[in-house]
């Protein structure tokens, strides 16, 4: 509307000063044709030059002052439709820097921002109302245009362009103000697109993966599953920041760029695992087996143990064997249930499967070499039960030492303990007298002895360690 205005104004301009110029020519060639006339003639008209010069179309003798005002009031109208053209681009940019905050930043500045730029809207529709209203109400191409019309109409376009100006102005301060909302809204936007790119080659980047696997014979379900259920996603990420906001969009962008990193890491490793879960079930089957045999020597075993030793060295480990047995066979049975899963490419049940045999064949070769190592610490203790009696002292010793470093009287905290452990170690040694001494008893207590101790100097340690 500005640009009309100004354009408008431009050739009624000039065709007032064209009227003007063709108004002095025609005065010049009456003067001419005066002359030429002959003298009656000319008398005549000479006579007759009063009254045309007073009337009958020509201009008055003050028509150089009242162009001056029509310039001035020309002058003012341009001054006008450049503020408002001013004012309407400054809103306009202040328009997009609003609605970029908005688009990423939903905060009470925020909110604030965008509310203050609609009262600066309605300000900006009530000054340029004016400003329209004073370019309609005044006609500077107006042929009969006095001077005081044109006064007029200089003074309201001048107020027209003042208020517009000051508008501006307001605006201006305004739109610095917004500085950091808006910086920290076009960091957000700048890492939109990018975030969005990464997201679509990372499902992309999934998808290769899965086929690759695919292509390998191995069917991966869970994991195209896993992927299908990111497709609501992805459309939303696609319909854009305009339909669910800068952030939200971020969000999702890195939820999915995250899971469909993890769907292409489990399918890039997963013929990796199924080679781990083939080595594994050969590896299983290969321990079960060695475990039989090696439950088979559990017998003799417990044999010796009846014939040395008291029965309160040896009646926990009597139903070894049996155990052993059970154990093996519901390993096997596990196993067999393992390969039918891996078969079918059911592969977290397959490794969960295994997971089972591994513990139960640990478990059960603990047992069997418990027997074993049985026999042996109760054939070293029985024959010479000093040693142990002095590894416990020792350790008794050195802890009494540490409670006693830097002071006169050991910590009642220290002192109880240990006082307590060279009682307990001296009743295990007492309970060796008799005919059919209970060594596992004895062994048990020492190392329960030792384990206490070392509380004790784990216990200074750390106080002295703050």
């Amino acid at each position: 509307m500005t640009a009309t205005f100004a354009q408008s104004a431009r050739p009624a301009r000039r065709r007032f000063r064209a009227a003007g110029a063709r108004g002095t020519a025609s005065a010049a060639r009456d003067v001419l044709a005066l002359a030429l006339l002959p003298l009656p003639l000319l008398a005549a008209a000479v006579a007759a030059a009063p009254a045309a010069f007073a009337g009958g179309g020509t201009r008055r003798w003050g028509w150089g002052r009242d162009e001056g005002r029509r310039a001035d009031a020309q002058a003012a109208k341009d001054a006008a439709a450049a503020a408002f053209y001013e004012l309407d681009t400054a809103q306009r940019e202040l328009r997009i820097s609003i609605e970029t905050i908005t688009a990423v930043d939903s905060s009470p500045a925020a909110r604030k921002a965008a509310d203050d730029f609609a009262a600066f809207g309605r300000r900006i529709d009530e000054v340029s109302h004016a400003y329209i209203s004073a370019v309609d109400s005044h006609d500077l191409d107006r042929e009969d245009l006095d001077a005081g019309a044109a006064a007029r109409a200089r003074t309201d376009l001048t107020k027209a362009k003042d208020e517009l100006l000051r508008a501006k102005a307001d605006l201006e301060r305004f739109g610095q103000g917004l500085g950091p909302l808006l910086h920290t809204a076009e960091e957000q936007l700048s890492r939109l697109a990018p975030a969005v790119e990464r997201a679509r080659q990372g499902l992309l980047a999934a998808t290769v993966a899965l086929d690759a696997v695919r292509d390998a014979g191995l069917r991966a379900d869970d994991l195209a599953a896993r992927l299908a259920a990111l497709s609501p996603e992805l459309t939303k990420l696609n319909q854009g920041a305009g339909q669910h906001g800068v952030p939200d969009t971020l969000r999702r962008a890195e939820r999915l760029l995250q899971e469909a990193g993890a769907v292409r890491a489990e399918a890039e490793a997963l013929p990796a695992k199924v080679a781990e879960i083939d080595k594994r079930l050969v590896s299983l089957r290969t321990r079960a087996q060695a475990l039989t045999t090696r439950a088979g020597g559990v017998a003799p075993v417990l044999s010796e143990l009846r014939r040395r030793y008291s029965a309160a060295c040896w009646q926990d480990l009597q139903q070894v064997p049996d155990e052993a047995s059970r154990a093996v066979a519901q390993a096997e049975e596990k196993l067999a249930e393992a390969r039918r899963a891996r078969d079918e490419q059911r592969w977290p049940d397959a490794l969960a499967l295994l997971s089972t045999v591994r513990a139960v064949l640990s478990t059960t070769d603990e047992s069997v070499s418990a027997a074993g190592d049985r026999l042996r610490r109760l054939d070293e203790v029985s024959f010479d039960h000093e040693r142990e009696v002095e590894r416990t002292r020792f350790a008794i010793r050195d802890a009494q030492r540490l409670a006693m470093a830097g002071r006169s009287t050991p910590d009642p905290r220290h002192a109880g303990p240990l006082d307590a452990a060279v009682e307990r170690l001296d009743r295990a040694v007492a309970g060796l007298e008799g005919r059919h001494p209970d060594w596992w008893h004895f062994l048990t207590e020492t190392e329960a002895v030792r384990g206490a101790v070392a509380r004790v100097v784990q216990e200074i340690r750390g106080e002295r360690g703050r």
